[in-house]
């Protein structure tokens, strides 16, 4: 490093002629700063088809008021989800450390802030000295120091700059944070209500198979049915009964789920059974551009490309000369009473000029990796955004096809509940076998299960789809 430029003076009167001057100096420096190296932002292009592939003539079936006028979870109209959703940003500790990673990034933001002022500091000192058997002496000083390196090249611009995107890449993150633990609770919510859904069908399933088979066993004792129909109608009753008690294993994993992303030990924390949701909603998908004001996610990717780009300039500027301005006043004297008088003053001020002359290609090389750091952070965002848009169609086309199999499923459970009360009661008349009932039985419960099984599925692809828009969020960066 070669310093250059750089003026001091001794035991002179600073006065306003000194501050004036490195006032003016100052100021002088201040025009310096118009400019900052390194490229301007731009966010990076993104190809958005103009529509959704898989939306199509699709008409999703809906409630009348679809459009939450609260959180995204309220459009399910269900009380008990807002309470537990309304959980999460109190006691859940997975959001509470996004929290604090973002408050860590708004600090490092200040923190940049502050290399745009000088730094001041003062010193105050009592020292006793002797030399060899002389008299002791005691000297009192204070003095006062302050140095600031102008923004010449807009290093400090840039850092703040690239500060700044980081913080709010970091709040889209929290965001991004909030919105897939909301979504994760209201899945298992869904399908911890589901599983209350598959323990009330089985429910009803066991007693109706009890009735079964207390009049099979009325035919056998009246002579017009055979042992077999007895031990068959046992059986099915058994097998109903081992899934109902199998059930219950699901529905506690789930409410251990559910506790723990609200903050809670599962041994604290029960869910009473519900009925099912009776709708299905889901979210108008609008237009792939808007995804990218919509989704955390992309935000946050998008704040990176900002702050790597800002990194480029910081790495330039090392290039160009540093001028710092430096100043200090230090009254020094072994009589307290006479410390701040004018021949007890030291001062000096003025301008340096500091400028690498080699460096075995370091400036060089960290100018490449910002400049790969960037093109890394626009393929990331890119490909964040391409991923944002599969997520969607995958989710549409799921809803789409769901919708057209829950009307097959419904008519396929009333036809089934039909067709076994029929051969229940052809069986009572004697006209067909007790092996038609079981066929009969066994087609209306799987039936039941698999509409069940669409129901599950089609809450869950609603809340993927609800997430995959982005929820409530919109992309408003709060970082100044």
């Amino acid at each position: 490093m070669v310093a250059i430029a750089t003026v001091t003076a001794d035991r002179g009167g600073f006065g306003m002629n000194g501050v004036g001057r490195f006032l003016m100096a100052s100021l002088g420096a201040l025009c310096l700063t118009a400019c900052a190296v390194g490229p301007s932002y731009v966010r990076p292009d993104v190809a958005a088809p103009a529509a959704w592939r898989e939306l199509g003539d699709w008409l999703p079936a809906q409630p009348a008021d679809l459009a939450s006028r609260g959180p995204w979870w309220q459009v399910y109209a269900d009380p008990v989800l807002d309470d537990l959703e309304g959980r999460i940003d109190v006691s859940n500790q997975s959001l509470k450390a996004a929290e604090a990673a973002w408050r860590q990034s708004t600090a490092l933001l200040k923190a940049a802030r502050a290399s745009y002022w000088p730094g001041v500091s003062a010193t105050g000192a009592d020292t006793r000295s002797r030399r060899g058997t002389g008299p002791t002496q005691t000297t009192q000083s204070v003095g006062a120091t302050a140095s600031w390196e102008v923004d010449v090249w807009g290093s400090v611009r840039r850092g703040v700059e690239s500060a700044r995107a980081s913080a709010q890449g970091s709040a889209a993150q929290l965001a991004a944070v909030r919105l897939s633990l909301q979504a994760s609770l209201a899945t298992n919510y869904f399908e911890l209500r589901i599983q209350d859904g598959v323990q009330a069908l089985l429910d009803s399933t066991v007693e109706g198979y009890q009735q079964a088979l207390k009049i099979t066993e009325n035919r056998y004792r009246a002579g017009v049915a055979t042992r077999a129909d007895v031990v068959t109608a046992r059986t099915q009753l058994l097998s109903a009964q081992a899934q109902q008690t199998n059930t219950g294993i699901l529905r506690a994993q789930l409410e251990h789920a559910i506790a723990v992303l609200i903050g809670q030990a599962p041994a604290n924390f029960t869910l009473a059974a519900a009925p099912l949701p009776t709708a299905v909603p889901e979210a108008p998908a609008g237009v792939p551009s808007a995804l990218l004001q919509r989704r955390p996610d992309i935000a946050a990717s998008e704040r990176q490309v900002a702050a790597a780009n800002a990194q480029i300039g910081v790495a330039t500027a090392a290039y160009f000369p540093s001028l710092t301005l430096s100043g200090s006043e230090n009254y020094a004297t072994s009589l307290v009473s006479s410390l701040f008088q004018i021949p007890n003053r030291v001062w000096s001020y003025g301008p340096s000029l500091a400028v690498s002359l080699f460096d075995g290609g370091a400036r060089r090389a960290r100018v490449a990796q910002a400049r790969a750091s960037y093109d890394q952070s626009v393929a990331n965002y890119r490909e964040t955004v391409l991923a944002a848009f599969q997520q969607v169609e995958d989710d549409v086309v799921t809803l789409r096809v769901l919708q057209r199999q829950a009307g097959i499923e419904d008519s396929l459970v009333k036809s089934a509940r039909e067709a076994e009360a029929l051969t229940l009661n052809q069986y009572k008349a004697g006209t067909v076998p007790y092996s038609s009932v079981i066929t009969a039985q066994t087609t209306r419960l799987s039936s039941e299960q698999s509409a069940l099984a669409v129901l599950r599925s089609r809450l869950s692809g609603s809340v993927a789809l609800i997430a995959a828009l982005g929820g409530n969020w919109s992309a408003t960066p709060s970082a100044n």
